[in-house]
């Protein structure tokens, strides 16, 4: 903060400084992050972005009005002074790109998943208490408005006790293609890629217990090229050969310590007639559904109701990352605490390492 002083000898006036902002990775995601930095050009200004591809790097600083580009972070933050990160790179890159900013001083938003693994993520979970500085995990889903509806009907109780979810999110041929199916760069397949929005929702939805065991199976029984068609999007990463090595399909059963068990399925690739996601929680006194719409399920003097809220409850993406980055930028300024903080990205780090090791081991895996 600043502060000006007329001669007059009037009040002091401070002037917040802007945060300086870099983004790490130009990839298709990170469009989205720097559309939410630029509703808010009062409180944070891009300074730098910095990708593997110097052409991409160039482009996309020329397209968004990007004074500086770099190719490696480290230059990047020996010769800009930058306040907070975005990292939007492959999994593989999170904990070194995370750690450097950190250590230069930076506040960092990590994109989803947090790591490759738990021991990734509890050090960058360190790194970022030892410097002080805000790490928060790009669990978009959590700003979500279908979220804020569930979560008024958990905190006014009319759900009652959450004891069972059902979760999933299955793709009947949609993997991106490149590095998302290359287990080097990615961590794994469609668990870790689109399982942890819905496992990482149903716990912020109930509350944030902690997991204490997992049973989990992976298949890969289907040829990526099997058929054309499906694919939503696909990986812009150009120049690299990269192996097609990941699970086609995932599911597991997690179970919490406050008595909640969830029932999880992730695909890429899966024969089924339509792509779905959807989310379903039981309660003691009601049930809930985001399918896309949200629905509840309850009684009502002795008779059983149905109900749909007022209005279009579908998760609404306009808006949804700004919603976001706002609250990140807030964080950083100390105006908040973090709703998507590392502390929550390591436990669903330690929820995806036991389905993996269940699925390897045909055993159930206590979570520690």
């Amino acid at each position: 903060m600043k502060g000006n002083a007329n001669e007059q000898g009037s009040p002091r006036r401070f002037k917040m400084e802007k945060l300086r902002i870099a983004i790490i990775g130009t990839g298709g995601i990170s469009n989205s992050h720097t559309h939410g930095y630029k509703t808010i050009p009062e409180k944070c200004e891009i300074v730098a972005v910095c990708d593997l591809d110097e052409k991409k790097a160039k482009n996309y600083a020329e397209s968004y009005g990007v004074p500086a580009y770099y190719t490696d972070f480290n230059e990047m933050f020996a010769k800009e002074k930058i306040d907070a990160v975005s990292v939007c790179t492959w999994n593989s890159s999170h904990k070194p790109a995370t750690i450097a900013a950190l250590n230069a001083g930076c506040h960092v938003l990590c994109e989803k998943p947090m790591a490759m693994n738990t021991a990734e993520a509890e050090e960058m979970l360190e790194c970022a208490k030892k410097n002080g500085k805000v790490l928060m995990v790009g669990f978009v889903r959590r700003f979500g408005n279908d979220a804020d509806l569930i979560r008024k009907f958990r905190d006014g109780g009319t759900l009652g006790d959450l004891y069972y979810a059902k979760a999933s999110y299955l793709r009947r041929n949609g993997c991106p293609g490149g590095w998302f199916g290359d287990k080097e760069y990615s961590g794994g397949g469609p668990l870790i890629d689109l399982g942890v929005h819905v496992i990482d929702l149903v716990r912020f939805l109930a509350g944030n217990p902690k997991p204490v065991s997992a049973y989990g199976v992976t298949y890969n029984n289907l040829d990526p090229n099997r058929a054309g068609g499906g694919q939503s999007w696909v990986s812009t990463t150009t120049g690299y050969q990269f192996k097609y090595n990941v699970e086609d399909m995932a599911a597991a059963m997690v179970r919490f310590d406050n008595g909640l068990t969830l029932s999880v399925e992730a695909s890429f690739k899966l024969n089924l007639k339509n792509d779905r996601g959807e989310i379903e929680l039981f309660g003691t006194k009601a049930g809930a559904k985001i399918s896309p719409q949200v629905e509840y399920f309850g009684d009502m003097n002795g008779t059983f109701v149905d109900i749909k809220p007022f209005g279009d409850t579908a998760l609404n993406f306009d808006g949804l990352f700004a919603r976001e980055i706002q609250h990140f930028v807030d964080c950083c300024l100390g105006n908040c605490e973090c709703i998507s903080p590392a502390e929550d990205g390591v436990v669903l780090m330690k929820i995806l390492d036991a389905i993996y090791e269940s699925a390897k081991t045909g055993h159930e895996v206590i979570i520690k």
